[in-house]
């Protein structure tokens, strides 16, 4: 190359002029729409290593990350994926001898034995907590901690903390109050992850289930110091005796529970479509796909409904109030809770 050749200074400025007299052009407002995915695992793999290594400097100087303890957004799913597995096994047992067996038998009585035996694997001291009690409540937590972990995700990948992103939404907010107002549709910046429909079921369950539990489990405990007496016939009492109220309420429950663990499960397993799949899919045989996934697991969860509603409901829920001495027990009980 020729030293002497001279550079071309006039191009050269006028690069550095028209780029300087560029018009700003509009930031479009970052899209949170789509949930993102938990934090790498080498950065997860790198602070652990990083902590072997100088365990002195690192415990000294920089304080413990919650992907350092085990709180990111891959753990918590761990947690909330293995929780419902157990859980699983004792819905399964649960199912089983309350609606399969009585749907078999069409009789309470003769499926009250088959309940008690089932009762002494998954209401003892030990495997009730943790067949029970301590998957739920690691279900839920874990679920509400990675909504919070989503949140800050999106707020750090997307500058939510910084006073321009505070602007934006206060400016999003104002378009949007405005746009409701003039009968537009409301979009506004969300730095909460989106609901699928998954979650809302499991937070739509967390009613009936607490009143289920408090129902069968701690309301005799408190009231008569055991649960020796109670059983299906436990159930068929309150139903004769409460009109349409348990009927709303364990069909609540049975639906929303059905479809909340077949959904769930499908999501684990992968065979789930995207939550946005109408509205995002374009590909007219992926969108066949999807569909047909769709149908197939809805239909699963009606089944699984339909069949806990056949036991259930067909038949230990019309089986009739008990009579004697137990009868005058079972009314004590719900006289406890306002029944």
């Amino acid at each position: 190359m020729d030293s002497s050749t001279p550079l071309n200074h006039k191009a050269s400025q006028e690069t550095l002029i028209s780029l300087l007299q560029l018009d700003p052009s509009p930031i479009d407002s970052p899209s949170t729409d789509k949930e993102l995915p938990p934090l790498p695992e080498e950065e997860v793999e790198a602070s652990t290593d990083t902590l072997r290594s100088h365990p002195t400097s690192s415990t000294s100087h920089t304080p413990a990350s919650p992907s350092a303890i085990g709180l990111s957004g891959s753990g918590l799913t761990r947690v909330q994926r293995y929780s419902s597995y157990t859980f699983t096994l004792f819905a399964g047992l649960h199912m089983a001898n309350t609606s399969l067996i009585p749907l078999i038998y069409q009789s309470v009585p003769y499926s009250e034995p088959f309940l008690l035996m089932t009762r002494e694997i998954y209401q003892t001291r030990i495997s009730e907590p943790l067949l029970i009690g301590l998957p739920i409540a690691a279900h839920i937590l874990s679920g509400l901690s990675l909504r919070l972990i989503r949140r800050h995700q999106n707020l750090k990948r997307y500058g939510g903390e910084t006073p321009g992103m505070y602007a934006l939404h206060r400016a999003n907010t104002s378009k949007t109050s405005s746009s409701v107002a003039s009968g537009g549709s409301r979009s506004a910046l969300r730095m909460w992850p989106p609901l699928s429909y998954v979650s809302i079921s499991g937070y739509v369950l967390i009613v009936p289930l607490a009143a289920h539990v408090f129902i069968n489990r701690v309301l005799p405990l408190v009231v008569e110091g055991d649960s020796s007496n109670i059983g299906l016939q436990y159930v068929a009492h309150g139903f004769a005796r409460h009109g349409i109220q348990p009927w709303i309420a364990y069909a609540l429950l049975l639906s929303v529970g059905a479809g909340h663990m077949v959904w769930g499960w499908a999501t684990w397993l992968g065979v789930a479509p995207p939550t946005a799949w109408k509205k995002t899919t374009i590909d007219k045989q992926l969108r066949k796909r999807r569909r047909r996934a769709w149908w197939g697991i809805t239909g699963l969860a009606a089944l699984v409904a339909g069949v806990w509603a056949a036991g259930g409901l067909g038949v230990v829920a019309r089986a009739g109030p008990a009579d004697g001495w137990i009868g005058t027990v079972y009314d004590g009980i719900y006289k406890h809770a306002g029944q």
